[in-house]
């Protein structure tokens, strides 16, 4: 077809005079290439004119706020159709499902527009999306059809809605998760199965030792007589749910028999689910360094595409001009500052020739991903409404203490304190002015900090733990006179509000972490690894969503709730005679129920807890059948054997990567670059308070063209990273396998790129293998 050789990949050609400067479609071709690197996309559009525009346009942020928008608003629909947590009619939601779907559709079509056909319709992706909204419409009109003759259907498609969550480019994140299970199951499989081998062996024996011994259960029911009840029994055992009961009437027969027992749990609990884990990360580890590379030699590839377009020659070899660099760094970040944008000019053109050579352009993207903080030397307010008494000796003597480690010391000393004092009995007078003590030294920290440092820098936008400590410190006070206001109102008495209070005031204990480092470390790569963490909060809400879709089609009505104050006698077995005298109605586990999607939602996440799993199946399995059980068996091992190993490789991998960055505090090259130029500030010494007292975030440009005038027009202009921590395991994986690769290897082709196994052993990568 005409435009598809012209796909992303195959460049259009620069500019046929090697000086000739470059045209704008080319820059937006350009700008395209290094945005796709920069946030490590690999869509194939076309390059035409008309094209590179409509894909600026798909990739423009309230695009992909729309189609998030739509996405969640498909999947919020189940709170309001049958079985419904806010019932609506069936027309209301079937209107809104078809506005979702012609959004759905309009942004395909628009993908669609700027892909080259063939590439379209070979993207498994693509057809999922096509065939889920056919799927969509088709079980709306039979649905549909059914209610208006009063017959009650299945939206079966309503389990597809995920789909849309999984499939469109802006998800994958959560794409590559659900890579790490598909890649995962081959190994999997075969220790699944050698594990119900194993169980179904032990089942055997469990029929043959107590089958005939005519034991009984705590309910009386024959003990371990039904092959199929003996494997459930075993399997739930595997999860430690019902031990020791499951082994208690055996074990109270002869006491030889907990062997038994013993041995099962520590092959298939402890070796079995070890050996889960194992494979899990194992697999885990060798996928993701292969997915790495790919993503590292795509962002070449691309950086190299979008040199090839701009570049000029300049005596012996080709670059890219200042003014070509500025145009470019300004479409593919238009919000960022003059200063900023000087600042990595500066880094890129380290001669100041007025063009940017091969290897720095190939740094763009990289840059570009970098926050940097500017920050401008300013004096403190006091300091300049009144200069005499701010430099006067007492003052400089508080700023002095303030900025002292003992100080900080003391206030650790007095928060220990106060947590003695909060765990006391506040009825007693004295505990009740100490809390006015403690509540008046925090203030007089926070006005001393102020009084030391710049008010503004103190609360700038990257001091989370300053803001997170003044926070703490305006909820203390406003708990301590919540609680003195209700206990002076006699006749006002609120539990609630009560509670709120002294959740208010515990809180307060949090400022610990703000003052022991350590505790500072572990919580901020918690934090730093959040964003990633989300990506695994998407697969699991995408299985929950599933599970739960399908358990209100199978389960809904057959469980009731009743408020505790009723006298029905339906209550005593949740609304339903199959349930007298189990487990499940003894337990009042009437609330546990697929009545909603809220409810159902609870449900599962009780189940992935594991512990008392087997009562809520075996509740389910009497009021239909016990083939239900398999529902919750797949449950746990799609959920509890699959997900959460993957998700427990996931963090140890991330966690162990960003606490160790955290430790050894690697540079970026931007950051030497940085204090090369003599402007930069150093995380520490901002977090440490040397240099928060004047400092104010503010655009500044540069000027001058020698040192010393540089120097000179850079006075009071300091930059920093915003911080030393990468905020994914896969940003800091990939730098790492980045800098490994010479800056004039172009690295192997496009196909060849794409087509990268785990297997392959091309490129050798010793350190990155042991950092993956």
């Amino acid at each position: 077809m005409p435009g598809a050789r012209r796909a992303a990949g195959l460049h259009r050609p620069h500019p046929s005079s090697p000086e000739e400067p470059p045209a704008q479609e080319d820059l937006l071709l350009a700008a395209a290439y290094v945005s796709d690197a920069q946030y490590n996309r690999n869509v194939p559009f076309e390059t035409s004119p008309q094209a590179v525009r409509l894909y600026h346009f798909y990739n423009h942020w309230t695009m992909r706020a729309a189609t998030y928008f739509f996405i969640w608003g498909d999947l919020a629909l189940a709170l309001f159709e049958e079985p419904a947590l806010f019932p609506l009619p069936f027309l209301a939601t079937s209107i809104a499902e078809v506005l979702c779907l012609t959004a759905f559709s309009g942004r395909l079509v628009h993908f669609a527009k700027v892909t080259p056909q063939m590439v379209f319709w070979k993207d498994t992706k693509n057809i999922c999306i096509v065939v889920t909204i056919v799927l969509t419409l088709i079980d709306l009109i039979i649905y549909g059809s059914l209610e208006a003759v009063n017959i009650h259907g299945v939206r079966w498609s309503r389990a597809l809605r995920p789909v849309f969550l999984i499939n469109f480019p802006e998800s994958r994140q959560i794409r590559r998760a659900f890579r790490s299970i598909r890649n995962t199951l081959p190994d999997i499989l075969y220790v699944f199965l050698l594990f119900i081998f194993s169980m179904l062996i032990f089942s055997l024996m469990a029929l043959k030792l107590f089958g005939d011994r005519g034991l009984k259960t705590v309910e009386g029911s024959p003990y371990f007589t039904n092959i199929l009840d003996i494997a459930f029994e075993l399997y739930v055992l595997v999860t430690t749910a019902n031990s020791p009961d499951v082994m208690m009437p055996a074990y109270e027969f002869n006491w030889w028999y907990s062997l038994y027992f013993i041995t099962y749990i520590i092959i298939n609990t402890y070796i079995f689910m070890s050996v889960f884990l194992a494979v899990v990360y194992n697999n885990y580890r060798k996928h993701l360094k292969n997915e790495i590379r790919t993503l590292a030699y795509l962002k070449r590839h691309k950086m190299i595409e979008a040199f090839n377009i701009l570049k000029v020659k300049v005596g012996t070899e080709f670059v890219v001009k200042e003014a070509q660099w500025r145009q470019l760094a300004k479409i593919v970040a238009p919000d960022i500052s003059s200063s900023h944008l000087e600042l990595l000019l500066r880094i890129s053109d380290e001669g100041q020739k007025g063009y940017v050579d091969k290897m720095n352009f190939l740094r763009l993207a990289d840059l570009l991903n970098i926050q940097v903080v500017t920050i401008n030397i300013k004096r403190h307010p006091l300091e300049a409404w009144m200069p005499r008494v701010y430099q006067s000796s007492p003052s400089l003597l508080v700023q002095k203490v303030v900025r002292h480690r003992i100080f900080v010391w003391v206030y650790d000393v007095i928060i220990l304190i106060n947590a003695i004092f909060i765990a006391l009995d506040e009825k007693n007078p004295l505990i009740s002015y100490a809390e006015w003590l403690f509540l008046s030294l925090y203030i007089i920290e926070i006005l001393l900090k102020l009084y030391t440092y710049e008010p503004r820098a103190y609360f700038g936008r990257k001091q989370f733990w300053n803001w997170f400590d003044t926070l703490i410190i305006i909820a203390a006070l406003v708990a301590t006179v919540a609680n003195t206001t209700i206990q002076s109102a006699r006749k006002y008495n609120s539990q609630q509000i009560l509670d709120i209070v002294l959740i208010l005031r515990i809180l307060r204990l949090l400022r610990i972490i703000v003052s022991i480092q350590r505790f500072r470390v572990i919580v901020t790569t918690l934090i730093n690894i959040g964003p990633t963490m989300l990506t695994f909060g998407g697969l699991v809400l995408v299985v929950y969503y599933v599970f739960a879709i399908i358990g209100m089609e199978v389960f809904h009505g057959k469980v009731h709730f009743f408020d505790p104050s009723s006298t029905s006698p339906d209550a005593l077995v949740c609304g339903n005679p199959a349930l007298k005298d189990s487990a499940f109605a003894r337990g009042r586990y009437c609330r546990n129920n697929f009545n909603d999607l809220a409810a159902s939602l609870i449900l599962l996440t009780e189940l992935t807890v594991v512990n008392q799993w087997h009562v809520l199946a075996d509740g389910f399995a009497l009021v239909t059948h016990q083939a239900s059980k398999l529902y919750f068996i797949g449950f746990h091992v799609v959920v509890v054997i699959l997900i959460v190993n993957i998700f427990i490789a996931f963090i140890l991998e991330a966690f162990f990567v960003a606490y160790s960055l955290e430790k050894s505090e690697v540079e970026t090259a931007i950051e030497k670059k940085i204090q090369e130029l003599g402007v930069g500030v150093q995380e520490e010494e901002v977090q440490d308070g040397k240099l928060i007292d004047n400092v104010d975030a503010k655009d500044s440009g540069f000027s001058g063209d020698d040192g010393d005038n540089k120097r000179k027009a850079l006075k009071g202009l300091y930059f920093r990273i915003a911080s030393k921590k990468y905020k994914t395991v896969d940003a800091l994986l990939q730098q790492m396998f980045e800098s490994e690769i010479a800056p004039e290897d172009e690295g192997p082709s496009l196909e060849e790129i794409l087509n990268f196994s785990p297997s392959d052993i091309h490129p050798k990568n010793p350190s990155f293998e042991n950092s993956a």
